[in-house]
């Protein structure tokens, strides 16, 4: 249960520390990016501000509404946003929220105990970066409205209407600005995603999620009472557990820590981090002392027991994670985070309470439940075994003087040793790589051409792994190791190109193709696909040739067909491309390498629970639900012009 923050929360709470233009000039500074990632996390901003107000124990449901118009809608029953004159600014509090970058109930000793919001940015920038905003508040049986265009103030505030008088809440109605992000076309899966794992996080919290938009309706409620177990349970729902999911939960010196975690019979690991309701992908100091922590208590149990009959010997921490699901989450007073968008928690305090208590509970727990003790241990005994015989394995290849250069002969490279403008195409088959090689930017782009479909790695040995060709060229021509469960080779700072784009034909075959790539990036170098330096390229399926006037390049059918109804009466000669290797030079350059005329897909992980998702399915050993994902999604990356 939330606990009612006691501490006031007027229109004199709200500290302002600085004004607003800059958003507008640098969005990426404020929301990563102003692609559908950046996009969605403006609802994302508005909604963390609505559990804030949960956390400090007075909102019990959320409602977020996609609008035909393309609109969206967050509503709560909180307290509502004061709307008292703050004597600083000598306006509402809520045009102040909404106008003035740092200013919000988190500042001051008023409002908010815990919070996950940006600490006062998030409404400002979702204002600054709207074509129009709206915020209605219902507070003491009146109704106050007032409208903001690109962040400036259309009329004052003002009442609009009558509730009752217990009636409270806000709710924030925008339209993202066509002038800042390349789409204003919210993507629903991931927002869905992300509400329901937010009510994991919250299980006294309800979110609505109703969808008016046209071939789209449906209406969802998220409401997760079991809360991170529930979480962990869905996550393994499919797969092979080894014992049931064992959860702890306590405060610490103001700090919350609430771990849940299964293990599966896998060869992998899967931990996710949360601090005041905030996904850290890369993690921090909470994930950090929980993984230190957990490790010396198996490594002591194993050795109390016999298992580890060395004194020196250990497990290392990627043997005794290996088929762990887990989810950490913290809840902190004053949150440190590397980055605007919170990817990496730094408090050294929320790693120091991880660490404290995970030790006691865990030891609480073992000491009762010996057998799934053992059973922990068991998988990492199976992990270490067969890291000691891929170590082996990895070793003997490595060794090998054929390793060090360009194994199969094939790399093109560039001339420019400056990673920063270099990038390297990935290229399917020999003959699309030839023309590829003839019509590159030799100064900037290398090519690697590679035959057909490559090792799936996921369910392959490292030995088979490291003797396939293509595998060991690209690795090489990286130039910056690999990792993820074979040693802790991995240094980003060594990447040879800032892009590596795959570059396979545009159908099925070559959606699989791509995704083998995928899947090896994501097994052994997953920090190129998290710091943004994969691309998929975008060939072209048409070409049209009118009788009169210069041809064009289209991308797919809807592209064709909407040339069609924009083209009626006109002739025209239609050029269908099956493969790469039915271009010429001067066309793959034009189409594909030319930086000025290209179309490249970023590859992004956005969620968490879709990113175990997504990947369970891309990376699992049957092939025709990978296919069929795979055809149902390829056009749903973000398109990098």
């Amino acid at each position: 249960m939330t606990t009612k923050v006691k501490n006031t929360y007027d229109a004199n709470s709200i500290a302002v520390l600085e004004g607003l233009e800059a958003v507008r000039k640098r969005p990426g500074m404020y929301i990563g990016s102003v692609s559908y990632k950046g996009l969605n996390h403006l609802i994302y901003e508005i909604v963390d501000n609505s559990v804030d107000e949960h956390l400090a124990g007075y909102c019990k449901e959320i409602t977020v509404t996609l609008e035909k118009n393309g609109t969206v809608t967050i509503s709560d029953d909180g307290r509502g946003i004061p709307i008292g004159i703050n004597e600083k600014t000598g306006l509402p509090a809520v045009e102040v929220i909404f106008t003035m970058l740092h200013a919000g109930g988190k500042f001051g000793d008023g409002g908010y105990k815990i919070s996950g919001g940006l600490h006062g940015v998030g409404a400002a920038v979702v204002n600054a970066l709207s074509e129009w905003l709206e915020v209605t508040v219902k507070k003491d049986g009146i109704v106050y409205n007032q409208r903001y265009e690109q962040g400036k103030v259309m009329y004052q505030l003002k009442e609009v209407g009558t509730c009752r008088k217990n009636d409270s809440g806000t709710s924030v109605t925008f339209l993202p600005d066509k002038e800042i992000f390349e789409k204003t076309y919210f993507k629903a899966d991931a927002i869905k995603s992300r509400l329901h794992e937010t009510a994991y996080l919250n299980p006294d919290l309800t979110i609505n999620f109703i969808n008016k938009r046209f071939d789209e309706e449906e209406t969802l409620t998220y409401h997760e009472e079991d809360g991170i177990k529930a979480y962990v349970k869905d996550i393994n729902m499919d797969k092979d557990v080894v014992h049931d999911v064992i959860y702890y939960k306590r405060s610490t010196d103001g700090i919350e820590i609430e771990v849940a975690f299964q293990f599966i019979d896998e060869f992998q690991e899967n931990i996710m981090g949360f601090c005041n309701n905030i996904y850290t992908q890369e993690g921090g100091t909470h994930i950090t002392g929980f993984k230190t922590k957990f490790t010396n208590v198996i490594n002591q149990y194993a050795r109390e027991l016999g298992i580890l009959k060395d004194k020196d010997a250990n497990y290392t921490g990627q043997d005794v994670r290996n088929g762990m699901t887990a989810v950490v989450a913290v809840k902190h007073p004053d949150p440190r985070f590397e980055g605007q968008t919170k990817t990496k928690l730094d408090n050294p305090d929320a790693g120091r309470v991880a660490g404290e208590v995970t030790g006691e509970e865990l030891q609480l727990f073992f000491d009762k439940n010996l057998e799934t003790l053992k059973q922990v241990i068991a998988c990492a005994e199976k992990s270490a075994k067969i890291r000691k015989a891929e170590e082996k394995a990895k070793t003997n290849l490595l060794s090998k003087p054929k390793f060090s250069i360009d194994s199969n002969g094939k790399l093109a490279n560039c001339e420019s040793r400056n990673p920063e403008e270099c990038e390297v195409f990935i290229v399917e088959g020999d003959s699309a790589g030839g023309s590829a090689k003839t019509a590159r930017d030799r100064r900037t782009q290398a090519i690697l051409p590679i035959r057909g479909k490559i090792l799936n790695v996921e369910k392959a040995t490292l030995d088979k792994v490291l003797a396939n060709a293509e595998i060991k060229t690209m690795i090489n021509a990286f130039n910056c190791g690999f990792s993820e469960g074979y040693g802790n080779d991995f240094d980003i700072s060594k990447l040879r190109y800032n892009k590596i784009i795959i570059m396979t034909d545009a159908d099925v075959d070559g959606a699989h193709i791509a995704t083998l790539l995928l899947t090896f990036f994501y097994r052994f170098m997953p920090e190129l696909i998290n710091e943004g330096h994969i691309y998929l390229a975008m060939p072209p399926l048409y070409k049209v040739i009118p009788k009169k006037g210069e041809g064009e390049y289209l991308y797919d059918d809807k592209a064709l067909e909407k040339y069609r109804k924009t083209h009626v009466g006109t002739s025209f000669t239609l050029q269908r491309y099956k493969g790469l290797g039915e271009m010429d030079a001067s066309q793959l350059w034009e189409t594909t390498l030319n930086p000025e005329t290209r179309i490249l897909k970023l590859v992004e992980i956005e969620d968490a629970k879709m990113a175990s998702d997504v990947t369970s399915m891309l990376m699992g050993s049957e092939v025709a639900p990978r296919r069929q994902f795979i055809h149902e999604h390829a056009h749903d990356a973000e398109l990098d012009v």
